[in-house]
């Protein structure tokens, strides 16, 4: 799969057990199952693996490195640092064999990764050229390099993120149009309601679906921007020359330059935390629904059966909603991870001070929970296991009263609403109070019979003939799809 996504790499353990990595044009990962610091999601039950090993911090430091190397590039063309200099740099960066536990031990000192990581560069450049590691970073600071370390961490997982997209409306796309009649009751408040189609409930989803695709797109545009400032947004260590070598860089990383550094403006990221925040509410929203369908007592729908999974350690019986699980899970604890990012965009003056380090896990976590919450989906989507017949049995449990506002409606032309909204009503209590089908009831009320006669009373309680406009909207959201 990742072959079929365009990326070469190489396998390396990366937290736990082998993974693929996507590799940078320019450096080699090193073969070491290192972390910064204790993993945000400890294995891939909550996120997938492509987007574990994107966000490891083997991935963290070779996006890095792809900076100092674009930069030295940059910066040798346009005449700043000699270009012997700048293809040392660029060499080492391609090659250094970056000890990534080194790197973490030091960060916790230094205050940020990017500082040790500086220092080692240079002390590969100063082997391999003397005359070059003075060039090291020239005019950049450390939030250049980490910034935009995660914006090309973003890029690629913003990537694979709307690919899933895609793939759940596809499946979404096709339940609906396989559901678009079949019947089950509506539900407010968790009670039933009136009639609808499981195509229209799906439609629904699939709709919130486009519309976070929508934004996916543009927010893939938005956020791929550089970031590039120096030590205080001025660039003044590379005098007049900053335009010019902020442009070079961007191209070379194939990044909008900004139109100012943005070190304390936070609004891209936490478009990215926002953005991500919806499509989970809108994930969790259907886990929430498939779960409530696949209680024993309702057992209208089923997330796919698969050997071992859903199962219990102590009751063979069990079939547990897993996938719901997971993308329930993820909507629990990315709200609050969004609600960090907003808080940590507050920052003072042109560096903040411990909110800018609290994106740092934050912004990854929801990513890698973004992508493990619409794996979930995926696989609970396409292999949806629906039992119309207890659908409509379930529909037909309540003997009649889902049907009570049809029957209104039809009575009020005549009697009035009010009237009519009464006179159900009280049918409706005295058919529960009975246990007898509302339909009878009514029947056997001389004001209703002298509106509605046998076959009147017949097509109101037919649940397929009270369904409104679900056809033209489901028809709208399939086109749209």
């Amino acid at each position: 799969s990742r072959a079929a996504r365009g990326v070469d790499g190489a396998a390396v353990p990366c937290g736990r057990g082998p993974r693929r990595l996507p590799a940078p044009r320019r450096w080699r990962y090193p073969q070491r199952p290192v972390l910064r610091s204790p993993p945000v999601v400890p294995d891939t039950l909550f996120t997938s693996y492509a987007l574990r090993d994107l966000f490891c911090d083997e991935a963290f430091v070779a996006r890095m490195l792809d900076f100092e190397a674009a930069l030295a590039r940059a910066e040798g063309a346009t005449g700043v640092i000699p270009t012997t200099a700048a293809t040392a740099i660029a060499r080492c960066c391609a090659a250094a064999p970056m000890d990534v536990a080194a790197l973490r031990h030091a960060a916790r000192t230094a205050g940020n990764l990017a500082i040790p990581f500086v220092a080692a560069l240079t002390r590969e450049v100063a082997t391999a050229d003397p005359a070059a590691k003075g060039y090291v970073h020239w005019g950049a600071t450390s939030q250049d390099v980490q910034d935009t370390a995660v914006v090309l961490q973003l890029r690629e997982g913003l990537a694979l993120i709307a690919a899933d997209v895609d793939r759940l409306a596809a499946a979404l796309r096709a339940q609906a149009e396989l559901h678009r009649q079949t019947l089950m009751p509506g539900r407010t408040w968790l009670q039933q309601a009136l009639p609808v189609t499981l195509g229209l409930k799906l439609a629904g989803i699939l709709d919130a679906v486009l519309r976070h695709r929508d934004r996916l797109a543009a927010l893939r545009h938005d956020v791929a921007v550089l970031q590039f400032g120096g030590a205080a947004g001025t660039l003044a260590s590379l005098g007049a020359h900053g335009p010019a070598v902020a442009s070079a860089l961007a191209r070379e990383l194939d990044l909008a330059p900004a139109a100012i550094p943005w070190h304390t403006q936070r609004d891209r990221f936490c478009e990215v935390a926002t953005v991500l925040g919806m499509l989970v509410a809108t994930l969790g929203k259907l886990a929430r629904d498939l779960a409530l369908l696949a209680q024993s007592e309702v057992g209208e729908a089923f997330e796919a059966a698969a050997a071992g999974r859903g199962g219990s350690s102590t009751l063979p019986h069990k079939r547990n909603p897993v996938s719901a699980a997971i993308a329930l899970a993820a909507a629990v604890r990315v709200p609050n991870l969004v609600a960090t990012m907003l808080a940590a965009a507050v920052q003072e003056h042109e560096r903040g001070l411990g909110n800018w380090p609290a994106e740092w896990e934050t912004l990854p976590e929801i990513v890698l929970l973004a992508g493990g919450a619409l794996e979930a989906s995926i696989y609970a989507i396409e292999g949806l296991d629906v039992d119309a017949a207890r659908m409509r049995a379930n529909l037909d449990l309540l003997h009649g009263l889902p049907m009570a506002e049809a029957v209104q409606m039809a009575l009020a032309p005549t009697l009035g609403r009010d009237v009519a909204h009464t006179l159900v009503g009280t049918a409706s209590k005295a058919a529960v109070a009975q246990g007898r089908h509302l339909r009878d009831v009514l029947a056997d009320d001389p004001g209703v019979r002298a509106v509605l006669d046998e076959a009147a009373l017949d097509r109101l309680f037919d649940p397929a003939g009270y369904l409104g406009s679900t056809r033209a909207y489901i028809d709208a959201v399939l086109l749209r799809a």
